[in-house]
């Protein structure tokens, strides 16, 4: 049933392991049972047009075990405008299109077979080879078809999930039927909360209170099982359904014979798998059960559904797709729609200017549609082989049909086709559209995975083709490995080569004519003034965010409201992402919503009483940076400016001791001379860390120490420390020995070999070690959860002259560090995706015998990773489809629609839910009753080099008709009357008071107005010199 390639070098992924270097972030997403599920799996994607390479793609990227492609269809110029794998050779040499696309395909992923069916899939065919397969994908099928491979499909034992899908113009559909009874292991992905437990009470039902100042996070119908109750320890390792009371109350049911509580305990939530049923697509057609989107349009799905119904109906009558602009094909149309609707009674009233534009463009299409329909499909081919997740119930039914708007003055000859790779486009937009968008400016930072889908989009749309247009993008990073997993433009032998160039190169192989720029520049203040200044993002159209930390969209917020830039901002998350439309003087911007700031953990609880495996670990994530990044950091520092020990003896001698020097003395006093002393150094940090810091918190605070109130102090949620005893038969432990030795040695030069690292070598050096004998200490323990971290301790004279006598001692006995090499540190620079530096190993090692030592529950080296390296989860079907999202955003945004039209969006594919907003509209900020502005407003003022402060203030007024009471630029204050002082600047130049450098011709100076409530900053004042 499949032709398989002789020459295809196909890898094959053993079952027990999984490529971490390629798939890390994917795994975050989907873990490592769903990943190893999908490597068993068989997917066949049945037509290879605009919609079936994005779906294939996906897949493909995603891993699963084959992927077989069946589309008998030649190439044709219509294909150009959304199947990205198929060149004008390709429709010249009439290739079909699933074999023109095979060779791309098998370079997205090397642990994927990639196949051609060359079975034919009809309505009268043998379809019984179909079941190789756990799912089958169609596009562009008829109903017929589509109904006769659901049925086979849901009576095959097991079922094969079936899905199909289609994109006609600015028009979409999606099925999914998974069989009649399908299991969902895992409904939304999210990792299991954990309540820490202040009472139960002994009751039917029993009704559980959080502890004071905590939150459950649960939902009623979820499943907790209790741990570590004290009194009523028959309820611990039971399981019970939850029902909400509030945020921090619900109930379990039945709680009357567990006994009575006491205290302590934790509720943990457990994932229980779901049954979830489908019915036929057959009866689905006649009543169908659909996602509501947008709830500005609430029947629009029930209309696109009747359009699909009716466009099977007419190419089952014609042979053929309506023409585009054609009336007469357009009533035929809406005449089917009508004999569909009477015979199943779908909807009250059809609208007939939909189902007109419907007929008008099915010819055509949109090709960041096929992106969104694309992504969504792939994630729910995902979910069927899985279980990971919950799947769509059953019909998605999505439009773009605002970008239409605006056409009735266009002739119908702009929607004919002429041959080129824009017609499919073109039958949809018309070339009015088109040389709009092939005239823009458009500027995109970041080239990642959602820049590389967003440059497809922009090749299959011609963006900045023409003279006038250009496509600026820019990138800082150069490609790894864990990239190929969902950044599509590049390749194995692209990895360590800059992103923006490889992606400018391979993007132009898809459509050579565009006009792109590729820098490798970060855009940050450091950038603003010689490469990315105002003048640069002036001269944008649009400016496109790509990118995956806040601090930067803040930052490119920012710039674009000061220079007036609409922006396209978007991002993912997991299966999670957001698109933001942000339009000069209609919206709000980013930065117009704040997220809600991350609660920080007390430093107490890291410090001495973690609670869970995230304190330990981020404890070991802080053990790394202060031991191997910053000391040795500070120590260069010091050295940078002292030179050498006699410097440093001479200050001393003179009474003036230099900054740091008793922890840079330290270091050097313990600095090892070869790898057996970084081992020692190992083995006694053990012993501090994991058995020492025990004793002395069960020292200040034994078991039974009582608060005031009478209430234990070791009760949930701080949890009493154990001392660990160090024991070389404990992997944990000789990882721990092993990992810090290494880093030890690389921060202070020192050689070590492979054969070092064995624990052959490690037990053999840490039995010669000397631990000193424990001495309790009688430093403060710090219990006041709103504790901060304290400043470096006060040095006292004591600690100088031992610190002095040390370095005299040093500088006799070490002649070899009066070279340079010999007072050398090499800071280490925490990396995460290196598994062969022994990083993660030295934190997860850290933090599972901190764990340990607090009975906590470990962690595995996979979650450690992901916590401590901030990893941000990432698949490739969210990429796709935010990147679509967007791209029909932009289309939006080069015809200058009214706000009413643009959508800012919000999915979740794990759920599944995608839900469209319209924009919020810029905020006003009125002062004293009569001057109204928004964030978009900027004021200006044009002095010249005599202008005055006073002159400043004084032109504000009688332009603006109110008096400033506040002048700053960037962090100075230039003038507040109310400090000393300030008042005598006014009669000062704004040159002297602002200082510009030379090529500054202008400064945004912020300024406040004197209200009732208080000072009130209004818009930035662009001030000329």
């Amino acid at each position: 049933t499949t032709r398989l390639s002789p020459l295809r070098p196909c890898a094959i992924m053993a079952l027990s392991e999984i490529d971490d270097s390629l798939y890390s972030r994917q795994r975050y997403v989907l873990g490592d049972k769903a990943m190893l599920r999908m490597v068993n799996c068989n997917v066949l994607v049945v037509g290879l047009g605009g919609l079936g390479i994005e779906i294939a793609k996906n897949i493909t990227l995603a891993g699963v075990k084959t992927l077989v492609v069946y589309d008998p269809q030649p190439a044709s110029v219509l294909d150009l405008a959304s199947q990205f794998f198929l060149t004008e050779e390709d429709v010249k040499l009439g290739r079909g299109r699933a074999e023109a696309s095979l060779a791309k395909l098998r370079e997205l992923n090397p642990y994927v077979s990639i196949d051609l069916c060359i079975q034919p899939i009809t309505c009268d065919s043998d379809v019984s080879f179909l079941g190789q397969y756990q799912c089958v994908i169609m596009t562009e099928a008829s109903l017929s078809l589509q109904v006769r491979i659901d049925e086979f499909c849901r009576s095959h034992q097991p079922p094969i999930a079936f899905i199909s899908c289609g994109v006609r113009g600015v028009s979409s559909f999606v099925f999914c039927d998974f069989g009649p009874c399908f299991t969902v292991v895992d409904h939304n992905g999210e990792d299991g909360v954990e309540a820490f437990v202040g009472n139960i009470s002994m009751s039917t039902p029993g009704i559980v209170a959080c502890l004071e100042n905590h939150l459950h996070g649960l939902e009623t119908g979820d499943v907790v099982c209790f741990k570590e109750v004290v009194g009523m320890e028959g309820i611990n390792g039971t399981q019970h359904t939850v029902k909400v009371l509030s945020s921090s109350q619900f109930s379990i049911g039945d709680a009357s014979g567990f006994g009575e509580y006491k205290h302590g305990g934790r509720a943990c939530q457990i994932k229980v798998p779901k049954l979830v049923q489908f019915a036929s697509l057959a009866d689905q057609l006649k009543n169908p059960s659909y996602a509501t989107v947008d709830f500005s349009k609430l029947d629009a799905p029930v209309q696109i559904h009747m359009a699909f119904l009716a466009l099977d109906s007419f190419v089952a009558q014609c042979n053929r797709l309506p023409r585009p602009r054609d009336e007469e094909d357009a009533a035929l149309l809406v005449k089917l729609a009508t004999a569909v609707n009477e015979s199943c009674h779908l909807v009250q009233k059809l609208d007939v200017d939909f189902l007109r534009s419907f007929s008008f463009v099915a010819q055509g299409c949109l090709s960041p549609l096929t992106s969104v329909v694309g992504g969504i499909v792939a994630q729910e081919g995902i979910i069927a082989l899985t279980g990971k997740f919950s799947p769509l119930q059953q019909w998605l039914l999505l439009d773009a049909s605002e970008v239409l708007k605006g056409q009735s003055g266009s002739s119908l000859q702009s929607f004919q086709q002429r041959g080129d790779r824009y017609d499919a486009l073109r039958i949809c937009l018309g070339d009015s559209v088109l040389s709009k968008l092939a005239d823009l400016k458009l500027f995109m930072v970041g080239c990642g995975a959602i820049g590389c889908e967003m440059l497809k989009n922009y090749a299959l749309m011609g963006i900045g083709r023409r003279p006038n247009g250009q496509l600026t993008i820019t990138d800082n990073d150069l490609i790894e490995k864990s990239n190929l997993n969902r950044q599509f433009l590049f390749r194995n032998h692209h990895i360590q080569q800059p992103k923006s160039v490889v992606a400018a190169k391979s993007v132009s192989e898809i459509n050579s004519d565009l006009h792109i720029n590729a820098l490798e520049q970060k855009v940050f203040p450091g950038t603003e003034q010689q490469l990315f200044n105002d003048s640069f993002f002036q001269a944008q159209d649009i400016v496109v965010n790509a990118l995956d930390n806040v601090e930067a969209r803040r930052y490119m917020d920012g710039r674009c409201v000061s220079n007036q830039c609409p922006l396209l901002e978007s991002g993912t998350l997991g299966a999670k992402g957001h698109v933001q439309v942000i339009i000069p003087h209609l919206t709000e911007s980013y930065t117009s919503q704040a997220d809600p700031p991350e609660r920080d953990v007390p430093y107490c609880t890291l410090k001495s009483f973690p609670a869970s495996i995230e304190h330990t670990i981020q404890w070991a994530r802080d053990k790394f940076e202060n031991l191997f990044a910053q000391k040795p950091t500070l120590y260069m520092k010091f050295w940078e400016t002292y030179k050498s020990p006699e410097n440093v003896l001479e200050e001393m001698k003179r009474h003036s001791a230099p900054d740091g020097v008793v922890r840079v003395v330290k270091l050097i006093k313990n600095r090892p001379a070869d790898f057996a002393g970084c081992v020692a150094v190992a083995r006694i940090k053990f012993e501090k860390y994991f058995n020492r810091k025990a004793q002395d918190l069960l020292s200040a605070f034994p078991l039974d120490t009582k608060m005031k109130d009478g209430s234990l102090f070791w009760q949930s949620p701080k949890r009493p420390p154990t001392p660990l005893s160090f024991d070389a038969q404990n992997p944990m432990h000789l990882s721990f020995v092993t990992s810090f030795a290494r880093l030890y040695a690389d921060i202070w030069n020192v050689h070590y070999s492979e054969r070092d690292l064995t624990a052959e070598v490690i037990s053999a050096l840490v039995a010669t070690v000397q631990v000193p004998a424990f001495k309790s200490t009688s430093k403060k323990i710090e219990t006041d959860e709103k504790a901060k971290k304290p400043e470096l301790k006060e040095v006292f004279h004591d600690d100088l002259e031992v610190c002095l006598s040390d370095l005299e001692g040093i500088i006799k006995s070490q002649g070899h560090i009066r070279q340079p090499e010999g007072l050398k540190m090499s800071p280490v620079s925490f990396e995460k995706d290196n598994d062969f530096n022994g990083h993660i190993d030295f934190v997860t090692s850290t933090s599972n015998l901190r764990a340990a030592m607090y009975s906590i529950e470990g962690a595995d080296r996979f979650k450690t990773k992901l916590i401590a390296g901030r990893i941000v989860p990432a698949i490739a079907t969210t990429t796709a489809t935010i990147a679509g999202l967007v791209s029909i955003e932009l289309i939006k945004l080069a015809l200058q629609l009214p706000l009413e039209c643009y959508k800012n969006a919000f999915l979740n594919l794990a759920i599944p839910s995608v839900v469209f907003s319209e924009p919020a509209a810029a905020g006003k900020t009125t002062i004293n009753g009569k001057l109204s502005f928004t964030l978009w407003d900027r004021w200006e003022v044009k002095g010249n080099p005599l202008f005055k402060l006073q002159d400043f203030l004084t032109q504000v007024k009688t332009t603006y008709g109110t008096e400033p009471s506040m002048v700053v630029y960037g962090v100075k204050m230039i003038y507040v009357p109310i400090m000393p002082g300030h008042k005598k600047r006014l009669p000062q130049s704004m040159v002297s008071l602002l200082k510009p450098s030379q090529e500054k011709s202008y400064v945004d100076l912020t300024v406040a107005y004197g209200t009732e409530n208080g000072d009130v900053p209004g818009p930035p004042i662009r001030y000329f010199f």
